[in-house]
């Protein structure tokens, strides 16, 4: 997450395709992923140093479900390259919340 954001501040021409122009929308745009992703980052670091494993393990869902939404969107707007990364960025920030928990989110023990 904190790559991704990291990326977006210093060179968003890597988030659009080569034929893309890089303009004003494009940078404001990447100031948004880059504040989403940060904040997201540091979010996870500091829960995880706390040892907060219940918020942890909510962020780590919800980010596996913007990761899903970001591999559809890329997906649907034909990113290809970079679908298989962001899914698999997914599937492991799952696998982690599912761990941490003891109980997959997707079972009802998880949400009681």
């Amino acid at each position: 997450m904190a790559a991704g954001g990291v990326i977006a501040l210093v060179n968003p021409a890597m988030l659009v395709s080569p034929q893309d122009q890089i303009n004003g929308a494009v940078h404001i745009y990447a100031g948004y992923l880059a504040s989403r992703n940060l904040c997201i980052a540091a979010l996870l670091l500091v829960l995880l140093a706390m040892r907060k494993t219940g918020a942890l393990g909510n962020l780590l869902v919800l980010t596996a479900f913007i990761q899903l939404a970001d591999a559809i969107l890329d997906a649907v707007e034909g990113r290809w390259p970079i679908v298989p990364g962001v899914l698999v960025l997914g599937v492991l920030f799952f696998l982690a919340a599912a761990r941490l928990s003891g109980h997959p989110f997707w079972k009802a023990e998880a949400w009681s």
